[in-house]
């Protein structure tokens, strides 16, 4: 028997009679971009996380982007982020021109350290960008501090927290803006890409608008250099459906990870860090070992699929190297080479967590 990382075939099955109406009435319709179910969807998804406007755009990359331009961040402007990352993060800072500055992660919420993020403030820095990595939400409240104190823009990754809290407010209502990414393996996941940006500011979200369709406020006037970034139809109808059920899904996911801690209490690795001050969502299950790569050599024996995230820091890469200068995050350089991603999703079985808790504990080191 075979684990996966992540099985969509079963929460897909699940609704498609949901599904399967809408998109026939899409295709009947011939509207497929920036029609009514994509309004319906930003207006769902607003008022889910808390926030006056959602922003519909083709994917959490340009989610970010679009949201870091919106916010004028652009050349000469510094951005500090996590050097812990997907590359998307560092990515859409070096879209606006602007350079990623990387400061180090905490050690056992591996998000971005504020301490670290505080230390690496000039007069160039911008905006700050936390990550809410795997699902737990970064320390806002003393982010915030740092950026209110320094008068920057926060821009939240929030690709992989959809549905996290942290003292009663959703990732994605923190910052200036919150960007997220509905890739079909997110814990709100399309069937294809998707991204939507999020934000309290009314003047912010209708400049995204004009971002996200050519500069324009109307047909053929453009106002200003635009992209070509829209959500469309039928991926709005998967997500106007999933958004129904994120709750159960999140919690689904909450209880694989709490049969995780359990059957590994007494293993020798590193569990992940449980959300104190909000909620963890788990988009991923990161448990660190000391042998790492015989784990995953022993998951790999036992058909159990597993994920190194992230082997090599953005600091480290060579796309973002040339802009890293002398970064020092050993933090991240020491998780690296330790973190290993157990499958989860919301329907793996409790006997299949089972199973890979004894793989895994049979095999990690001191």
């Amino acid at each position: 028997m075979t684990t996966p990382m992540v099985d969509l075939s079963a929460q897909m099955a699940g609704l498609m009679a949901e599904i399967e109406p809408e998109l026939r009435e899409v295709l009947a319709s011939g509207q497929f971009i920036l029609g009514p179910r994509e309004q319906a969807f930003e207006a769902e998804a607003a008022e889910f996380l808390g926030v006056r406007r959602a922003v519909g755009v083709a994917s959490g990359t340009d989610a970010l982007h679009l949201a870091l331009r919106g916010a004028g961040v652009g050349p000469g402007d510094e951005v500090i982020t996590t050097p812990f990352s997907f590359a998307a993060t560092a990515e859409a800072i070096l879209y606006t021109g602007a350079t990623p500055v990387f400061a180090d992660i905490d050690p056992y919420t591996l998000n971005l350290d504020p301490e670290r993020a505080e230390a690496e403030v000039t007069g160039r820095t911008k905006a700050l960008l936390p990550v809410h990595l795997f699902g737990q939400p970064v320390a806002m409240e003393a982010l915030d501090d740092v950026a209110e104190r320094f008068g920057l823009t926060v821009i939240e990754d929030c690709a992989q927290s959809f549905g996290a809290a942290r003292s009663g407010r959703m990732t994605g209502a923190w910052g200036r803006a919150g960007a997220f990414s509905f890739f079909p393996s997110k814990n709100l996941g399309g069937a294809g890409d998707g991204g939507l940006v999020t934000t309290d500011d009314d003047d912010f979200a209708d400049h995204l608008l004009r971002l996200r369709n050519h500069g324009s406020s109307r047909p053929y006037y453009h106002d200003e250099l635009g992209f070509n970034s829209r959500l469309d139809e039928f991926q709005a109808v998967v997500l106007r459906a999933k958004l129904r059920h994120i709750r159960a899904y999140n919690e689904g996911r909450r209880r694989v990870a709490m049969a995780y801690r359990r059957n590994l209490a007494e293993a020798v690795v590193h569990l992940p860090n449980e959300a104190v001050e909000g909620t963890h969502v788990y988009h991923q299950f990161v448990i660190q070992a000391s042998n790492r790569d015989e784990v995953r050599d022993a998951l790999q024996a036992a058909d159990i699929a597993s994920a190194v995230y992230y082997a090599v820091p953005l600091h480290r890469q060579p796309v973002f190297a040339p802009h890293a200068g002398d970064a020092r995050c050993d933090v991240a350089d020491r998780v690296a080479q330790r973190v290993l991603a157990l499958p989860i999703f919301p329907e793996l079985a409790k006997e299949e967590v089972e199973r890979i808790a004894a793989v895994v504990e049979g095999s990690a080191r001191p």
